[in-house]
């Protein structure tokens, strides 16, 4: 009887080791599936549920918070003529100046191709349209260094506030159409 408590001991410990070692990977797979593969930004994914979690905290708390919308103008123009390293280059560069330009709180992800987005909790509307307006000027003084060439990269920000009763599509429909404006207007 002593044996075999001993042995269903030492299977336990087995198993437990196996459900710990198990748990980890998950945790560093649910960790990877959130991480955007060219920048150290989070990507799409990570974005969306950041902007569920701040609508709901909107919801409860009624805080500001607003959404920014950025688009790397003439990505594919500075791939034709410098390569996709540089294209490449030039998307690393804004990701580094976005995370730098906005609050430790704030954030940043990488959504997809050229567009990235801001999720800019506890600050309202004007605050979060001079901070676009701050982004865009910053990423244009500083070029991107490549093979010795220096790229100018702007960007085109679509701002929108996130308010009670919104929804995760129409904040993000808002911002798009609000940089594309933007856009539109040089």
């Amino acid at each position: 009887m002593t044996e075999l408590r001993h042995d269903l001991a030492d299977e336990n410990r087995r198993l437990r080791a196996t459900l710990d070692a198990m748990q980890a990977r998950v945790e560093e797979l649910e960790k990877l599936a959130d991480c955007d593969t060219l920048t150290p930004l989070p990507n799409r994914r990570a974005f969306l549920r950041e902007v569920e979690r701040v609508l709901r905290h909107i919801e409860r708390y009624a805080t500001p918070a607003a959404l920014l919308y950025v688009d790397v103008n003439s990505l594919k123009s500075i791939n034709d003529r410098f390569g996709h390293g540089a294209g490449d280059a030039a998307l690393n560069h804004v990701a580094a100046a976005l995370s730098g330009l906005v609050r430790s709180t704030d954030f940043v992800a990488r959504i997809g191709g050229d567009e990235f987005g801001l999720v800019l909790d506890h600050l309202d509307g004007a605050s979060a349209a001079d901070t676009a307006e701050r982004i865009a000027e910053c990423i244009a003084r500083i070029p991107v260094s490549v093979g010795g060439c220096d790229i100018i990269v702007s960007v085109a920000t679509g701002m929108t506030t996130i308010d009670k009763g919104d929804t995760v599509e129409g904040v993000i429909a808002r911002a798009d159409r609000n940089m594309y404006a933007v856009k539109a207007a040089g």
